[in-house]
C-alpha cells in the first residue's frame, strides 16, 4: 500500500472508542434520570428516590472503570492518522535537514 496500513493501531481505537463512551456517560445519565419523570402521574415516591440514587452510584463506578484508560502516557501512539504513520514532530526528530 502506498499510503501506509488501512486500520488503526489497537490501543489507538479502543482509545477512541473509551472517549466516546465518556463523552457518551452523561447523555445516557441524563436520558437514565428523566425516566421517572416520563413514566408515571405519580409525584414522586420512594421507589423514585432508591432509583435515582441507584442510577448515580452505578454512573459514578462507570466513570471511575472509564477514567484509567482516558490518561494519555508519553509511548502511546494517539494520532488522527494511520497506526504506522509518523507524526510530524517524529519526522523532524528523523530526518535533520
Amino acid at each position: 500500500m502506498p499510503g501506509g496500513p488501512l486500520f488503526l493501531a489497537r490501543a489507538v481505537y479502543r482509545r477512541r472508542r473509551l472517549r466516546d463512551a465518556a463523552r457518551l456517560l452523561p447523555v445516557l445519565g441524563l436520558l437514565l434520570m428523566l425516566l421517572p419523570a416520563l413514566g408515571r402521574d405519580t409525584s414522586g415516591d420512594v421507589r423514585d428516590a432508591i432509583y435515582l440514587f441507584v442510577l448515580w452510584a452505578v454512573l459514578i463506578a462507570a466513570a471511575a472503570v472509564l477514567a484509567p484508560g482516558l490518561s494519555s502516557t508519553e509511548g502511546d501512539q494517539d494520532s488522527d492518522g494511520p497506526a504506522d504513520m509518523p507524526t510530524p514532530a517524529q519526522r523532524s526528530a528523523e530526518d535533520p535537514r
